[in-house]
Formats: C-alpha cells, structure tokens, sequence
C-alpha cells in the first residue's frame, strides 16, 4: 500500500518561511511577539553565540539586515528563546543573551545602551541592569534587559564606562558600588570588595 500524504501537512520550519514571516509581520523594529501564541514546530539549526554572533546551520548569517529581521520576532519563554511568527513557533540555542550592549552613554537621568543590532534601551524600571559574578573567579557579567525579557551582555568597554559613572550608595542594608538610571540604583558589586 503506498504512503499517502495528508493535504494538511504543514512544511517543516525553515530559516526562508520564517524571515519571510518576520518581513511580513513587522517591517520596522520588533514584531508584536508577545501577542502571538502559535504551535511549537520543533527547533531550528540556528544559535547565537555570546559575542552576539547568529549562526544557521554552523555557519555565520553575514547579513547583518537577516539578522536583524530574525531578531525582530524573537522571544523568551522560561530559560528558552524562540522564532516567533503568528503560525509557528521554534525553538534556537543562545549561548548567553541574544545580543551584546556595546555602547553606553549618559543621557539626562539615564543611561543609554544601544545593542550590536542598533537596538536602545535606557536603564530603569522597564530595563534592569543586573550583574552575575562567576563563583570561582568573582568576574562579573553585566547584563541590560533590553525588551520583554530578552537580555543583552554588556561588552567589557561598556562595562567600564559604567564603572566610571559609578558611585557608592546603601544597598539591602550595606554599602554597594553601582550606577544610577533614571532615578533607580543599580548595585554591581560590595562596595567592601572594592580594591
């Protein structure tokens, strides 16, 4: 008997099927993915790697416009990020964060950071800064929430122009070393640990 296949079977998810869904979506910045509730399809061959790298299938995605479109309709559920279009839902690996902060600057009150795909997002209530030190060494790893939960890692350069604007404050019923953005203190590490 011969394998017949059923009309309503869906193509598998696809690199193509979804930036052309993200291009329809939202043409200009990110699409409306939090409104979106489609079926999980399985996991893409895509991952982002911590320098904010986007590979398909082990290869870098040199467009830097594909990314972005790709960036456009990304979300996070839990500790896992999606392609999300009004259809479908996949799944991809990040290293880290999806993106990279690699510029900081004082504006007014704030502090303005802007992302390796040209996204901003200033310090404050709706876009916390946090810090992760690592258990062995105490390194830390700064990161800025850039849009509905979706994080980005402070580069090093960035970090240290924070640093700069930094200052002492009480903290949780210590002294902590931090920076301050649009009215909020943002402790990044004891202020006893300071050399």
């Amino acid at each position: 008997m011969a394998n017949t296949k059923n009309s309503e079977t869906t193509e598998a998810p696809s690199a193509e099927n979804l930036a052309s869904a993200a291009s329809r979506a939202g043409a200009r910045g990110p699409a409306p993915v939090h409104l979106w509730d489609p079926p999980f399809c399985g996991d893409l061959d895509m991952r982002i790697a911590r320098d904010g790298t986007w590979f398909h299938e082990g290869t870098p995605i040199g467009r830097e416009r594909m990314v972005k479109l790709f960036a456009s309709i990304l979300k996070r559920e839990g500790d896992r990020h999606y392609l999300v279009t009004p259809v479908e839902k996949v799944g991809i690996a990040v290293d880290d964060a999806p993106f990279v902060a690699v510029d900081v600057a004082r504006e007014g009150e704030g502090l303005r950071f802007t992302t390796n795909l040209d996204e901003t997002a200033v310090a404050g209530p709706e876009h916390p800064i946090r810090v992760v030190r690592d258990p062995e060494t105490g390194e830390p790893a700064p990161y800025i929430e850039i849009r509905s939960g979706l994080e980005a890692l402070i580069d090093r350069k960035s970090f240290y122009r924070l640093v700069e604007l930094g200052e002492t404050a009480p903290h949780e019923g210590e002294d902590w070393f931090g920076v301050r953005s649009n009215g909020m203190f943002f402790p990044i590490i004891p202020a006893a640990e300071l050399p």
